[in-house]
């Protein structure tokens, strides 16, 4: 679509696509110290796209590569949430539900926030086209819920769903967005008053909670373009003696370092780890970065988020989930990989449970690169002990986690 002339361009626009930063929004978004001539930049420099390749041969990767590790070979076992297993306050003041992809609800300080929730059937401006999801969403929007705060870290659609938002309106919720998202926000029907944009190193008071914007390595875009008007964000949430992070995508950068001396500590931080490619190793993380990134942050207990739900890289379907217990397990860093909808509390992490090998196309010939299921730290937030007994990673993944501690 990218070659498409302005005017057809606009033809095929749908509400979905969003709306343009203007007025006031866009004003601020011109002051602010992100956006240098004319667009938003990441705080290093930072390539959408790398290896001077062309979108041909990216899509050929794309359509030739193993498909069938590309998706589970049978029902992704996704815990049934229940509005009976949210009904008791967390114990410790701090319970965390992944429930697919990037979405996370977090009960924290006494309050409901929702973190890029995304209930769509596919990540994409249109309803027969686009990635499709792989299992379904642990449970109805309309069994979610109160909501007290939406949090969206950038504008992609596996990240921001029309239609999701749409639906949340009715919650009375807040909405916390980077810079510039707020103008689709109000596109859909949000009312001004309940948006708060943030800029870098904001912070916010919303519904007893502090919010707070940090910055991302990434891009916005829900066109064929790079958007230059809209900024993508990581996240801080604190309230009731808690602290969590969520990464949004990003690449790596040296810059979660300076977060956790600013922000952190973390009871615990959720990183992306999927989606992941040789062809866009800028923007987004690998399992190991992902590791390296919640140590840099001084996180206590890590949930990879970004992989499970939506087919977005050339990557095994169940891949993440591999490299980032190796990668944990050799960095020391206490993990927890439930099942999508299975709600746990930081404080009292579940035991590790491998359990997406049950539903994963693995290769013939080939050792997992953990062989045994490891046990996790309990209230004392100790880090794991890595008594899982270890095999040497296969493909390289030795190289790529020594590299990720030099």
């Amino acid at each position: 679509m990218a070659g498409l002339p302005r005017a057809a361009w606009h033809r095929v626009r749908t509400d979905a696509f969003g709306a343009e930063p203007r007025g006031e929004r866009l004003a601020r978004i011109r002051r602010s110290p992100q956006f240098v001539d004319g667009a938003f930049c990441n705080p290093v420099p930072t390539r959408r796209l790398v290896y001077e390749r062309s979108p041909l041969e990216i899509a050929r990767a794309q359509l030739t590569g193993d498909k069938t590790r590309r998706s589970p070979t049978a029902a992704v076992p996704v815990h049934r949430l229940l509005p009976v297993d949210l009904a008791t306050p967390p114990e410790s003041g701090l319970r965390l539900t992944w429930l697919g992809h990037a979405t996370v609800l977090a009960e924290i300080g006494g309050r409901r926030v929702l973190i890029d929730p995304v209930w769509g059937e596919r990540c994409s401006p249109f309803a027969w086209t686009g990635p499709k999801r792989m299992h379904p969403v642990p449970l109805p929007l309309s069994e979610l819920g109160p909501v007290d705060v939406v949090v969206v870290s950038h504008d992609h659609y596996d990240h921001l769903d029309m239609a999701t938002v749409r639906a949340l309106i009715g919650s009375g919720a807040a909405f916390a967005v980077p810079l510039g998202v707020g103008a689709h926000l109000e596109h859909w029907g949000v009312p001004t008053a309940r948006i708060v944009e943030l800029d870098w190193w904001e912070s916010a008071e919303v519904a007893g909670l502090t919010l707070t914007a940090t910055p991302a390595r990434h891009y916005c875009s829900r066109g064929p373009r790079t958007s230059t008007l809209f900024l993508w964000s990581s996240w801080v949430v604190t309230g009731g003696g808690h602290r969590i992070f969520h990464s949004g995508d990003t690449g790596y950068f040296p810059g979660f370092a300076e977060i956790g001396r600013r922000l952190g500590p973390f009871d615990a931080t959720m990183m992306q780890v999927g989606a992941y490619s040789e062809f866009w190793p800028e923007v987004h993380m690998t399992p190991e970065e992902g590791v390296r990134a919640h140590l840099d942050l001084g996180g206590e207990l890590l949930l990879p988020i970004h992989w499970c739900t939506f087919n977005l890289a050339n990557h095994p379907w169940e891949e993440p989930a591999e490299r980032v217990v190796t990668a944990a397990q050799i960095l020391g860093a206490h993990l927890v990989v439930p099942r999508p909808g299975k709600p746990f509390e930081p404080a009292d992490p579940p035991a590790l449970r491998l359990w997406w090998r049950a539903v994963a196309a693995a290769p013939r010939g080939i050792e997992p690169l953990v062989t045994a299921e490891a046990p996790t730290a309990g209230r004392t937030g100790a880090r794991t002990e890595a008594r899982t007994e270890m095999r040497e990673p296969t493909t390289g993944f030795s190289e790529q986690i020594s590299n990720s501690v030099i």
